[in-house]
Protein backbone atom coordinates (compact mmCIF):
# COMPACT_ATOMS: atom_id res chain seq x y z
CA UNK A 1 0.00 0.00 0.00
CA UNK A 2 1.00 3.86 -0.77
CA UNK A 3 -0.45 6.88 0.10
CA UNK A 4 -0.11 9.93 -1.71
CA UNK A 5 -0.52 13.52 -1.24
CA UNK A 6 -2.35 15.06 -4.64
CA UNK A 7 -2.14 19.24 -5.53
CA UNK A 8 -3.88 19.74 -9.01
CA UNK A 9 -3.86 22.84 -11.02
CA UNK A 10 -5.75 24.39 -13.77
CA UNK A 11 -9.19 24.70 -14.95
CA UNK A 12 -10.12 21.83 -12.05
CA UNK A 13 -13.41 23.72 -10.37
CA UNK A 14 -16.87 23.77 -11.61
CA UNK A 15 -16.07 21.39 -14.21
CA UNK A 16 -16.77 18.01 -12.10
CA UNK A 17 -13.70 16.93 -11.51
CA UNK A 18 -14.32 16.00 -7.69
CA UNK A 19 -16.52 14.25 -9.01
CA UNK A 20 -14.54 12.54 -11.63
CA UNK A 21 -11.58 11.87 -9.39
CA UNK A 22 -13.97 10.09 -6.53
CA UNK A 23 -15.15 7.82 -9.92
CA UNK A 24 -11.60 7.03 -10.32
CA UNK A 25 -10.74 6.03 -6.93
CA UNK A 26 -14.01 3.63 -7.33
CA UNK A 27 -12.68 1.84 -10.40
CA UNK A 28 -9.00 1.42 -8.86
CA UNK A 29 -10.17 0.71 -5.14
CA UNK A 30 -8.20 3.70 -4.14
CA UNK A 31 -9.63 5.57 -0.53
CA UNK A 32 -9.01 8.48 0.82
CA UNK A 33 -10.23 12.37 0.27
CA UNK A 34 -10.77 15.18 -2.71
CA UNK A 35 -11.45 18.88 -1.49
CA UNK A 36 -11.73 22.05 -3.51
CA UNK A 37 -9.19 24.96 -2.40
CA UNK A 38 -9.50 28.16 -2.11
CA UNK A 39 -6.74 29.00 -4.65
CA UNK A 40 -8.61 27.32 -7.02
CA UNK A 41 -6.90 24.06 -7.12
CA UNK A 42 -8.13 20.61 -6.09
CA UNK A 43 -6.12 18.61 -3.18
CA UNK A 44 -6.32 15.27 -2.54
CA UNK A 45 -5.02 12.15 -0.76
CA UNK A 46 -5.02 8.73 -1.72
CA UNK A 47 -4.04 5.34 -0.50
CA UNK A 48 -3.93 2.12 -2.32
CA UNK A 49 -1.82 -0.45 -4.31
CA UNK A 50 0.99 1.20 -5.81
CA UNK A 51 0.32 0.05 -9.62
CA UNK A 52 -3.63 0.94 -9.36
CA UNK A 53 -2.75 4.39 -7.41
CA UNK A 54 -0.08 4.97 -10.82
CA UNK A 55 -3.46 4.23 -12.64
CA UNK A 56 -5.05 6.78 -11.35
CA UNK A 57 -2.66 9.36 -10.80
CA UNK A 58 -2.24 9.28 -14.09
CA UNK A 59 -5.98 9.42 -15.12
CA UNK A 60 -5.80 12.67 -13.17
CA UNK A 61 -3.13 13.95 -14.66
CA UNK A 62 -5.22 13.35 -18.23
CA UNK A 63 -8.08 15.38 -16.20
CA UNK A 64 -11.80 15.11 -17.11
CA UNK A 65 -13.08 16.07 -20.21
CA UNK A 66 -14.47 19.29 -18.89
CA UNK A 67 -11.34 20.12 -17.08
CA UNK A 68 -7.51 21.46 -17.98
CA UNK A 69 -5.07 20.27 -16.10
CA UNK A 70 -1.63 21.95 -16.23
CA UNK A 71 0.38 20.54 -13.40
CA UNK A 72 0.27 17.80 -10.72
CA UNK A 73 1.99 17.95 -7.52
CA UNK A 74 2.70 14.76 -5.88
CA UNK A 75 4.36 13.67 -2.51
CA UNK A 76 4.38 10.23 -1.17
CA UNK A 77 3.45 10.40 2.71
CA UNK A 78 5.42 7.42 4.52
CA UNK A 79 2.72 6.37 7.03
CA UNK A 80 -1.06 4.69 5.77
CA UNK A 81 -4.12 6.69 7.34
CA UNK A 82 -6.24 3.28 6.26
CA UNK A 83 -9.48 4.98 5.07
CA UNK A 84 -12.33 3.04 4.95
CA UNK A 85 -13.67 4.96 1.04
CA UNK A 86 -13.16 7.56 -1.17
CA UNK A 87 -14.88 11.12 -0.13
CA UNK A 88 -15.61 14.65 -1.27
CA UNK A 89 -14.60 17.07 1.55
CA UNK A 90 -16.28 20.63 1.93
Amino acid sequence: MKRMHIIVHGRVQGVGFRFFTQQQAEENNIKGWVRNKPDGTVEAEAEGEPQKLDTFISNIKAGSPFSKVTDVHLQEINHLKNYKQFSTVH
